[in-house]
Parts: structure tokens; sequence; C-alpha cells
């Protein structure tokens, strides 16, 4: 089954799979913590607005919380920002979602997208025709295609390398790479997942 890109998130933990039947030459890059999706060196050349953005970023906000935002496009970034000014999670998440709407594309791709704490996690989505945020307590998914509510779905792991290993081998179509994030108390770790050709810990 193809759904797309997907997130599942869980109180300390979360993971973001890219899969890709029209862009498959991409890859997870950290960048001092940020986990950024980019086309690899061989890719051909395309001006499509949704191919490259942060999909993992790291916040501590003003009451001290240590938090992750993790998602599917360039909302990451203001859910990340909205957190550092110490927004709530379900708010950070439902604004920029709500803000940017669904992606302008032939399918009309829904943006997927997650907040994860050492003790919480919250997960959301914006269709064409629905904006759903859930806080959930077990591993929830929601992707852009097939599975575009939030629903159970299993996650084994203990580390964000693990995480990221899970999620890019997981019984879905097109597999392209992925991210893995842990959320404690005393930190943040990532990791990346570009496949058995590259190196995997971030």
């Amino acid at each position: 089954m193809y759904v797309g890109r997907f997130v599942v998130v869980a109180p300390g933990i979360g993971a973001y799979r890219v899969s890709s039947r029209s862009f498959p030459n991409r890859q997870v890059v950290d960048r001092d913590g940020t986990l950024t999706v980019s086309p690899t060196p061989d890719a051909p050349p395309t001006e499509n607005p949704y191919i490259s953005y942060n999909c993992v970023r790291t916040v501590d906000t003003p009451a001290g919380n240590r938090l992750a935002a993790i998602g599917n496009g360039s909302h990451v970034d203001p859910i990340a920002e909205k957190l550092e000014l110490g927004y709530p999670e379900r708010d950070a998440l439902a604004e920029p979602l709500l803000a940017l709407d669904y992606e302008k594309d032939d399918y009309d791709t829904p943006r997927i997208a997650g907040v994860i704490g050492a003790e919480t996690a919250t997960i959301g989505t914006v269709r064409s025709d629905a904006l759903l945020i859930e806080a959930v307590t077990e591993p929830t998914i929601v992707a852009t295609y097939e599975v575009d509510s939030p629903e159970a779905h299993p996650l084994e792991a203990d580390t964000a390398a693990e995480a990221a290993g899970e999620v890019l081998t997981a019984a879905f179509d097109h597999p392209v790479c992925a991210a893995g994030v842990t959320v404690a108390e005393d930190g943040v770790s990532v990791a990346v997942d570009n496949g058995p050709d590259a190196d995997s810990e971030a």
C-alpha cells in the first residue's frame, strides 16, 4: 500500500518517512540538530516547492521544556517557532496547519505534523476537508494518503536511530528516507536513515 509521507509520534519518540513515486532522489541531512529533507546530489533539477524542507526541529520552550516538531513540509518551522514562544502544543500545531493549509498540488496533499515531549505527544493533519489535532499516549500515525486520519501504529523503537530505521522499513510502498527523534528530560536526540547505502546515524 502506498501512503506517501507519514509521521509516527508517541510520548518521548517520533519518526518521519519520505515515501515518493515522483521524487525519490532525496535524503535527510542533519544540520546541527535540525533535520532537513533535500535532493540528493544526483537529483534532477525541479522547481517543485514541496521537495525541500525541515522535517524535524528541536525546541526549548520558555517554561524550560524540550520538544521536537516533526512533519512533511514548510509548516514545521512555524510550529517550532510557536512552541519557542510558549504556545500550547495543540495551538502550535493548529495555527500553522490552518494558515498554510493542504499542499496545492495535483493531489491536494495533506500537511501532517507532530509535537513530541518527554511525556506528551500531539499529532495533526490538515486536509482539503478537515483539520485534525489529537493528543496521543500511544504510537500514532498519520499519512498523506490512505491513513489520512490519526490511528494507532506499532513503534517498537527505543532510540532515534531505531525509530528512523523502523519507519523506513515499514511495509508501505516506495520508501526513500527517514528521520527519528527522541525527547527526554535531559535532551533530544535525532537520527537519519537514508537507506542501506548511507550513514544512518546523525
